[in-house]
């Protein structure tokens, strides 16, 4: 067994504004946090690994496929793999929460 402390990893700011902490990750699966500010984008990406999370704080809005959706805390989500989706929090409070990744995803190159 894999054993992740939350104080051994740092966080990357993968877009400004936007905070993800790589958790513990196998073969088949892995685990992130993400912050996100008030205002903050995630800009429109897709990725072939399929997205279940929950929002812990805060609500995020989704944008997918024309639709806007909201997800507050306590409601959890799924992204299919290679599905475009951007998010953003319109709010005014930080965004919390939990993404889980299969198969395991490093965290994104949005800059780039």
């Amino acid at each position: 067994m894999d054993i992740v402390a939350d104080d051994a990893v740092e966080s990357t700011e993968a877009v400004p504004g936007v905070h993800l902490t790589q958790g513990a990750a196998g073969d088949e699966a892995s685990v992130q946090r993400f912050f996100i500010e008030p205002g903050a984008e995630v800009p429109e990406h897709d990725h072939p690994h399929e997205q279940v999370g929950t929002v812990t704080s805060g609500v995020l809005t989704f944008f997918v496929d024309g639709e806007t959706l909201r997800v507050g805390a306590g409601d959890t989500f799924v992204i299919p793999g290679g599905e475009p989706h951007a998010a953003a929090n319109e709010g005014d409070v930080p965004v919390e929460g939990i993404d889980v990744f299969s198969p395991p995803r490093p965290n994104p190159d949005w800059e780039e």
